[in-house]
């Protein structure tokens, strides 16, 4: 019930900062992409931000023996570059651009009840059924595998 109540907290309060720092608002990320016209800054200094908390918070946290509510870490193993991964990051990029959104403010951005939002999250959600529909079955040792840290890690 911790775990859920954290979770449901910490997901208010990313929506909140989606919100109070504009990333909710599709002509405003169109802005930040438009390097070669009218390039608003702005949401740069909300990553920065956000990547410095990251960068702080990050490191204290993993010194910790275990998280909060779970038993162990569970922190992403894989370092490689593949075909799968470029092409999804490329038609991330591409929907960002086009949309002025990604999934996070688009979720966020529902509750405005606005058509972009709508058609934005339906076509997230086409996108993530198609993938769903078209991936080939991973190794058990490539994706999805995790790195344990937690009480089992050795001090040395």
């Amino acid at each position: 019930m911790r775990a859920n109540a954290a979770a449901l907290a910490a997901g208010a309060l990313f929506g909140l900062g989606l919100g109070v720092s504009g990333m909710t608002l599709p002509a405003k990320v169109r802005g930040f992409l438009d390097v070669t016209g009218a390039w608003d800054p702005s949401l740069a200094l909300v990553m920065v931000g956000a990547i410095g908390v990251h960068l702080v918070l990050y490191r204290a946290i993993v010194q910790r023996d275990s998280p909060l509510f779970h038993g162990t870490f569970q922190l992403p193993s894989r370092a490689d570059v593949d075909a799968r991964l470029i092409g999804g990051a490329a038609l991330f990029g591409v929907g960002w651009g086009l949309g002025g959104m990604c999934p996070g403010p688009g979720v966020v951005s529902l509750a405005s009840g606005t058509l972009d939002a709508v058609t934005f999250a339906l076509a997230m959600l086409a996108g993530m059924a198609l993938q769903h529909a078209t991936r080939r079955e991973p190794s058990a040792t490539a994706e999805g595998s995790h790195e344990q840290l937690g009480p089992t890690r050795s001090s040395g």
